[in-house]
């Protein structure tokens, strides 16, 4: 089963999928600047044979939902993510802010 859910973020939305597989689930949240996702993302593939696509993203390890990808810290990051200050330990929720551009002011707390 595949769901597709909007996240708000203020007034901006960021979208939640999640997609059921048979002993897995793949959790991810995007918006139309770059995403975040679960563990079966390859940030290392993103990094070398995909660098010049200039891809930001970041990688969280053992989520299983959505919520749980917004809470974790990301284990890795594109470097162009980082370039943002998308780091690792940077939290899903942060994250997904920045991507949206979001400034410090209008960050949820």
């Amino acid at each position: 089963m595949i769901n597709v859910i909007p996240i708000h973020f203020g007034d901006r939305i960021a979208l939640g999928i999640s997609v059921t597989l048979p002993k897995t689930n793949l959790v991810m949240v995007t918006t139309e600047k770059g995403y975040i996702m679960c563990g079966a993302l390859d940030v290392g593939l993103l990094n070398e044979k995909l660098a010049s696509r200039g891809i930001l993203a970041g990688r969280a390890v053992g989520v299983k939902t959505l919520d749980e990808l917004l809470a974790a810290p990301l284990e890795s990051t594109t470097l162009k993510a980082q370039e943002l200050g998308i780091v690792p330990g940077t939290s899903g929720r942060d994250a997904i802010e920045i991507l949206l551009g979001l400034d410090q002011e209008e960050r949820v707390q």
